[in-house]
């Protein structure tokens, strides 16, 4: 019966359409994730800041650099004052500041901590000159909304707008200038106050960058600039791109779309196609299921082929079973009919009939019964050939030959042998009994046909066996030569035949990777068998 559709049993299962577009918007979430959790934009936001700063001090580092020149004015005071730092390796004009801030790597440091009073103090240069810088760095943080500071080479505040006088020597990035005369940039968290000087969409990060940069002369420490800003927040830094974003985001949308309804197509319909397919083999429907359409993929092309090589294998094989059926009937029906019949003459008349009369329905019955027999005993050959498994080991099929010539001879069959291979031994991967009942039903043919003499000859290549079997029988007609291995087809029906030898023969040679088939022949028949050669 047919098989009824089960849809609605899967219908809490999500469908693959549903599951493409959960799996591209899963892949399209995970880079904002990674902006968000992972720090990457705001990492990026920073080392933005770290640039602009180290920009900011370079300029602001000259300006003061150049202040303290003028004053000095006596240029053999020049080597005198400051502090000796290691000089310069390289030679050449420009030097870049690398950017090494990364919130992977880079420890947050505490609040920068307040300035000390100093316990020495600041050099009348240095508040000289600092005096006539602090205007510009006022002037420039309205700009750049950042704080700045200049230190002496002592690490005394000397300009700035609070806490001059006091002393950051306390301080490590201080330290590290004085020391090395290298910049160095660090992250300190912020302290948020009641009401911020500067208050601006940037103060949303809880993360200061501050940069330390040193005037020097060539191998002199001067004077030390400290610069620092809190980094734009990645959230507010988004929404105020909020156009480019929301284009990126639409764009992004458009693509997983397009991505789900292209995995759709290369997948889902392909499935809808192989589940149609399915069911229409479920109905019975008589037409060939074909591969399908524009699979796209080479697995559901794979897929598609095997299905469809699968259905015609069922078909067949129904096919195969039906009519195998009708000719078993018909096959069984003609002995019974016969019994039955001769059973009831039997009984009805058996008082009046002669003895002459009864041992002939005896015989008949006998006759049919023994020809059941027959026919019950080849289905059994038939139904064994059909799941016979394969021998691998490589059996020499020369002496078997041998042994079917004198077996045959007794029954004034003459058999001749030729080795076309020149070969001592001649192996191939068959089972010795399934060669033997293959040559077994061919040489009954040919004495049920009326041949008295059969030449077997051999031969081989790469890959198999060839064996000729050819005798001076009646031969095959053109009519019959189609027929001659379906089960139960038989021209000698009187004689005991069942139809069945051939198919039998078939279907063992199948069984171990060979075949047989029905060759031209100018007098009796001829049969070339095929047999995998044993290496």
């Amino acid at each position: 019966m047919p098989v009824k559709p089960v849809a609605g049993k899967f219908r809490h299962l999500p469908s693959l359409h549903l599951v493409l577009l959960i799996v591209n918007l899963m892949v399209l979430l995970l880079p904002l994730g990674s902006i968000y959790f992972l720090k990457l934009y705001e990492n990026e936001l920073i080392r933005q800041t770290q640039s602009e700063l180290i920009a900011q001090s370079a300029f602001i580092a000259a300006a003061y650099k150049q202040e303290v020149l003028d004053i000095l004015g006596n240029a053999n005071r020049f080597d005198t004052y400051g502090v000796a730092i290691p000089p310069r390796n390289s030679g050449e004009y420009y030097l870049p500041v690398p950017l090494e801030l990364d919130l992977a790597r880079e420890e947050i440091l505490p609040p920068r901590p307040e300035g000390r009073a100093s316990k020495v103090l600041a050099d009348d240069i240095a508040l000289d000159a600092g005096a006539r810088t602090t205007p510009i760095l006022v002037d420039g943080q309205r700009t750049t909304l950042a704080g700045m500071k200049v230190f002496d080479y002592q690490g005394i505040a000397v300009a700035g707008r609070l806490e001059l006088g006091q002393s950051f020597a306390h301080l490590p990035e201080i330290r590290h200038v004085i020391e090395t005369g290298e910049p160095i940039s660090t992250l300190r968290k912020r302290v948020f106050p009641g009401s911020p000087p500067l208050a601006s969409m940037s103060r949303g990060a809880g993360i200061n960058v501050f940069v330390t940069f040193p005037v020097r002369t060539e191998d002199r420490l001067i004077g030390i600039v400290q610069v620092n800003r809190t980094p734009k927040d990645v959230l507010k830094a988004l929404y105020a791109s909020k156009e480019n974003v929301l284009f990126g985001g639409i764009l992004v949308l458009l693509v997983a779309v397009g991505l789900t309804a292209f995995t759709a197509y290369t997948i889902s319909r392909p499935i809808h196609a192989l589940i149609r397919q399915t069911r229409q083999l479920s109905d019975g429907e008589p037409d060939d299921l074909l591969p399908i359409n524009q699979p796209v993929t080479r697995e559901i092309a794979s897929l598609s082929e095997s299905f469809s090589g699968m259905a015609r294998t069922l078909r067949h094989r129904s096919d195969y079973i039906r009519n195998f059926a009708m000719h078993v009937s018909h096959e069984f029906k003609t002995p019974l009919t016969s019994i039955q019949g001769a059973v009831e003459l039997l009984q009805e008349h058996i008082e009046t009939m002669t003895p002459e009369k009864r041992g002939q329905f005896l015989a008949n019955i006998a006759e049919d019964t023994d020809r059941l027999n027959r026919l019950v005993s080849r289905l059994l050959e038939l139904a064994r050939a059909d799941v016979i498994q394969p021998l691998a080991e490589p059996v020499d099929i020369l002496p078997l030959f041998d042994r079917f010539a004198s077996r045959y001879r007794d029954q004034q069959l003459k058999i001749e042998i030729k080795n076309g291979t020149g070969e001592d031994r001649l192996c191939a991967r068959i089972a010795p009994e399934v060669l033997e009942t293959a040559l077994a039903n061919l040489l009954d043919n040919s004495l049920q046909h009326g041949a008295s003499q059969v030449r077997i000859t051999m031969d081989q290549d790469d890959h198999a066996v060839t064996i000729t079997v050819t005798d001076d029988g009646e031969g095959i007609s053109d009519a019959n030569r189609e027929n001659i291995f379906t089960p139960f087809f038989t021209t000698c029906r009187e004689q005991g035949g069942t139809g069945l030898g051939l198919s039998i023969t078939r279907s063992l040679l199948e069984g171990h990777h060979g075949s047989i088939r029905a060759a031209d022949s100018e007098k009796g028949a001829r049969f070339v068998i095929m047999l995998p050669l044993a290496q």
